[in-house]
């Protein structure tokens, strides 16, 4: 049996290892947010939470271990509240349009910081930019069914657009989120603070509808030459 690291021993059951492990999953997160999943090892995450190695090995074994702690405490409760809204989406009167709906539904969720706010964004952002076997593995455990049901219910609402160009336009509507989220700062200088989108509704109010027109707009014809392909878009 693993021994209890040495800040835990002595602690009333109920509570070992809580403030212990919720202090090493805050600084994990915030520093795989900051320099990246291989720019920081389990010995600095430690420190920066105040506890020893010990610990950390104690509550989860690996850094590895450490990373699918931190993605597992927010992904999960973002993925089932997304299926929670995505059956609630129905054509009524009063009601926005059912696309804008599922679109909201999506990106509520992970916009409203419901599960980790904007350092957990950040993380997400950096994730995908890494691109790492461990990250596509949580990706596709946590995601990937709740995003399949998305797509579906999207090609339901346009049953005339072809299937590559839902891809892409969900494609496009990832990176619009997670760009909104981990970078925010940027069009906040570029605007002199005019848009704020770490404001979720002023994020929100834009994103949804700006999304749907996109999704509304008609198919892209897969022309190979250039020149052709913009005369049938403008």
């Amino acid at each position: 049996m693993t021994a209890l690291p040495v800040e835990d021993a002595g602690v009333a059951p109920e509570t070992r290892g809580g403030a212990t492990r919720q202090r090493i999953l805050d600084a994990a997160e915030r520093l795989f947010s900051e320099h990246g999943i291989n720019g920081v090892s389990l010995r600095t995450i430690t420190a920066e939470a105040g506890a020893n190695s010990a610990a950390a090995n104690y509550h989860f074994g690996t850094k590895k271990g450490l990373l699918d702690a931190v993605f597992e405490r927010y992904a999960t409760g973002m993925a089932e509240e997304r299926e929670t809204l995505l059956a609630d989406c129905h054509p009524a009167p009063g009601r926005p349009p059912l696309l804008e709906q599922i679109i909201s539904a999506f990106l509520e969720p992970g916009m409203r910081g419901r599960h980790g706010g904007a350092t957990f964004a950040r993380l997400r952002a950096r994730m995908l930019a890494e691109s790492s076997a461990q990250t596509r593995e949580l990706y596709a455990i946590h995601f990937n069914d709740s995003s399949s049901r998305f797509l579906e219910a999207l090609g339901n609402a346009l049953p005339d657009l072809p299937a590559h160009d839902l891809h892409w336009r969900f494609h496009m509507l990832l990176g619009a989120m997670v760009y909104t989220l981990a970078n925010p700062g940027r069009i906040q200088i570029l605007t002199e603070d005019a848009c704020d989108p770490s404001d979720p509704d002023q994020a929100l109010d834009y994103l949804v509808p700006m999304l749907a027109q996109m999704f509304c707009s008609p198919p892209i014809a897969h022309a190979t030459n250039p020149v052709e392909m913009l005369r049938t878009v403008n």
